[in-house]
């Protein structure tokens, strides 16, 4: 009885902190508008680096810009796999000879694009053939 009565405590115990769970949280950066205001085309690197702070991420392809990435996250339970709610991404660009603010633009949740990074495979335009159909064209090619 008294084994019962005490498994019972921890285990109410432990249940306690899944009680007052908030499963809507930001993730990323997030964005204040009196700062974005600060920032004006013709900044220094610098400048808009003072007033923003380090981004998310940067380009490497097709010119210098910045990206600051922010997202809303619902979990509706501790153990529950998050969802994506809404996402904000302020991208800076700058122009490439002389580093300084070109423009400042805002994308959401609407303009993503989703992309599978585990796979490591990126989809391409044309027909998906199997490895039956490469042999056969491939045999069918030498005779």
């Amino acid at each position: 009885m008294l084994v019962a009565l005490g498994l019972t405590g921890v285990l109410a115990a432990s249940l306690t902190g899944c009680l007052h769970y908030d499963g809507d949280y930001p993730r990323g950066y997030i964005q204040d508008e009196r700062q974005i205001s600060q920032v004006k085309p013709g900044q220094t690197k610098q400048q808009v680096l003072a007033l923003l702070g380090d981004p998310s991420t940067t380009s490497t392809v097709g010119g210098d810009a910045w990206y600051y990435v922010s997202q809303d996250i619902h979990q509706p339970f501790a153990f529950s796999a998050p969802t994506i709610t809404d996402q904000r991404v302020l991208a800076v660009y700058f122009t490439p000879k002389t580093g300084k603010l070109e423009r400042i633009a805002n994308y959401g949740l609407q303009d993503g694009v989703v992309f599978d990074f585990i796979s490591r495979t990126t989809p391409t335009s044309g027909g998906d053939q199997s490895f039956i159909k490469n042999m056969l064209g491939s045999f069918l090619k030498w005779s």
